[in-house]
């Protein structure tokens, strides 16, 4: 199989395991997933032409990583089904059910090891004689999975993908942040500290524009509501919200003429309706999960952290683990 990834390029993919997971159901729903949940439909409303910004292509993406920088076969695997257990629209699911939190993002996380033990995957991976328990456990993948403020390859990949989808970055400054990449005792490692910095930049400017700042943070609230209004009114069941974010849109569309609250709520998850962040009088008190990272850097032979030599950065590492607040006054 020939993979053309809009952030690695031309890749084969040859192993059985990987081709025959690739093509489950279970991975092909992805397809159907955006990655930041509804953010370039709210902002691009024809956006949905532009087909590499699904959990599908991240997927593949955190795969082809991995396999780029030689981790054992059954990292690639667990770094290939990291994300099935996602809903549609993505993180937006943690303002609905119970099981999430908008502080922490992690419903996700949360069902993974249930939903996948519930799916075709396990079935795939004993036919190739892996073992399940071993691939769902993810300390033994410390390159595909680390806690924050840690690189690990789910942050490096969806960080690049998202710089390049929003032009915040170019294919040539892909290929530098790739060929400064190494790999150290299971730790993503960067040749020199130039290299740290510019991407904890990078990083940082993504996390206050896009994955914590004030459109994403109506975003999440704005298909929160949708979708837990459509729930109590029983136009959704829980099981739609695991098929694909067109599925469950097409079923909300059925019911705008008939119900006006489903309307408006429509109309704010399109950004059809200005709002403001305003602690005095607000509409909606949202949380964001906040993102950063800490890189390892090579300087002198040894391992360092960015924020060893650069002191700032400790206080940024400090202030951005913690959730955003915001406080949403629609101007209905």
């Amino acid at each position: 199989m020939i993979y053309q990834d809009p952030i690695y390029g031309k890749i084969k993919i040859k192993e059985p395991v990987i081709l025959e997971l690739i093509n489950s159901l279970t991975l092909q729903r992805l397809k159907g997933i955006d990655q930041a949940g509804y953010f370039l439909y709210f902002w691009f409303p024809d956006a949905r032409s532009y087909k590499c910004f699904s959990r599908f292509e991240h997927s593949l993406g955190v795969f082809i990583l991995l396999k780029k920088f030689k981790a054992s076969l059954d990292e690639q695997v667990a770094g290939l089904i990291h994300d099935v257990s996602h809903s549609a629209f993505s993180h937006c699911i943690d303002y609905v059910l119970e099981e999430g939190s908008e502080k922490n993002q992690s419903h996700q996380d949360n069902i993974f090891e249930r939903f996948v033990r519930n799916s075709e995957i396990p079935n795939i991976l004993r036919s190739y004689g892996l073992n399940v328990d071993y691939i769902l456990d993810e300390d033994n993948f410390p390159l595909k999975e680390r806690s924050e403020p840690d690189l690990c390859a789910d942050r490096i990949d969806y960080s690049l993908r998202t710089a390049v989808i929003f032009k915040e970055i170019d294919q040539k400054t892909v290929d530098y942040f790739l060929n400064n990449l190494t790999v150290r005792e299971s730790l993503w490692v960067f040749k020199n500290f130039e290299s740290a910095k510019k991407f904890a930049e990078l990083f940082f400017k993504l996390n206050t524009v896009y994955y914590a700042g004030l459109p994403s943070a109506v975003m999440f609230r704005t298909v929160g509501d949708l979708l837990k209004y459509a729930l109590e009114k029983g136009y959704l069941t829980k099981n739609d919200l695991y098929t694909t974010d067109e599925e469950v849109l097409e079923k909300i569309k059925n019911k705008l003429e008939s119900d006006k609250k489903l309307k408006l709520l429509f109309d704010r998850m399109n950004n059809k309706i200005k709002f403001k962040n305003d602690p005095e009088n607000y509409d909606a008190r949202v949380f964001c999960k906040s993102r950063v990272v800490n890189p390892l850097f090579k300087i002198d032979e040894k391992i360092k952290k960015l924020s060893e030599i650069d002191k700032n950065w400790v206080k940024i590492v400090g202030e951005e683990s913690k959730p955003k607040e915001y406080f949403i006054k629609f101007l209905d």
